[in-house]
């Protein structure tokens, strides 16, 4: 199975393949932390593998909190795709947050109920289905990291957009997005990286989104790191996007 023949699968040996996988892989890649660990996170022993990686998705969270501060009101926060739950559990330290965190991968969201409990955090192993919150809005829908994993960026940013509130919006953090002279290459790197570490399958759950995908939809960029100051910085290097409804 390559590429992404992995859609044919029906949705739940779909996702249970996927996790399968996607457990094993990151067990490979170290990015699998003990329950104290995931409590500290995004902060991480600078000796850890993937200590710059914490680094960046640390400041992506600290500006994503300090915008969602100075609104100073009560908001519904849903993060898709939350893994082990340390964004969720970031996000619930906002005053007069509620959040939830909501991913298909049993392991991490059984770690983030254990480790991150809050009176106004609840956690949701679950496909994301927008009929599922046909009553309930939010103010805030976060994806970090997550998007990748949608095969088709404008039916799940439609999909999110339907759960919002009136004034509420999508935020995209720590996502890569690509145009139409580099997506063929990165495809090509992403297939190669998996077939290299043992996962060639991985290549089939992986989804490459293109910038101008998001035309049509109300959207800021909020940052770019392809200004030439931020090229000069070499800090945070995905793209901060938020979406709202027309």
């Amino acid at each position: 199975m390559f590429l992404n023949d992995a859609a044919i699968l029906p949705t739940k040996s779909r996702n249970q393949n996927f996790e399968r996988l996607y457990i094993a892989l990151r067990e490979q890649e170290q990015r699998l932390y003990t329950d104290e660990q995931v409590r500290q996170l995004p902060d991480i022993a600078p000796t850890n593998l993937h200590y710059k990686e914490w680094r960046i998705r640390k400041h992506s969270a600290e500006r994503l909190i300090s915008y969602l501060n100075k609104k100073k009101r009560r908001l519904n926060i849903l993060e898709i795709g939350c893994g082990n739950g340390w964004l969720s559990a970031q996000l619930a330290k906002i005053k007069g947050a509620n959040v939830i965190g909501q991913d298909i991968n049993r392991v991490e969201i059984d770690q983030a109920k254990r480790v991150f409990q809050r009176n106004n955090l609840e956690f949701f192993c679950e496909e994301f289905d927008a009929v599922k919150f046909k009553y309930k809005f939010f103010d805030v829908i976060v994806f970090a990291a997550s998007l990748q994993y949608f095969p088709s960026l404008k039916q799940i940013l439609n999909q999110a957009l339907s759960c919002l509130s009136v004034v509420g919006e999508i935020h995209l953090l720590d996502t890569n997005f690509y145009n139409q002279s580099n997506i063929d290459s990165a495809i090509q790197r992403t297939l190669v990286y998996y077939t290299k570490i043992g996962y060639p399958e991985l290549a089939g759950y992986y989804f490459h989104h293109r910038l101008d995908d998001l035309q049509g939809f109300d959207h800021k960029i909020l940052a770019n790191p392809n200004t030439i100051m931020k090229r000069l910085q070499k800090g945070n290097p995905f793209y901060w996007i938020s979406i709202k409804k027309k």
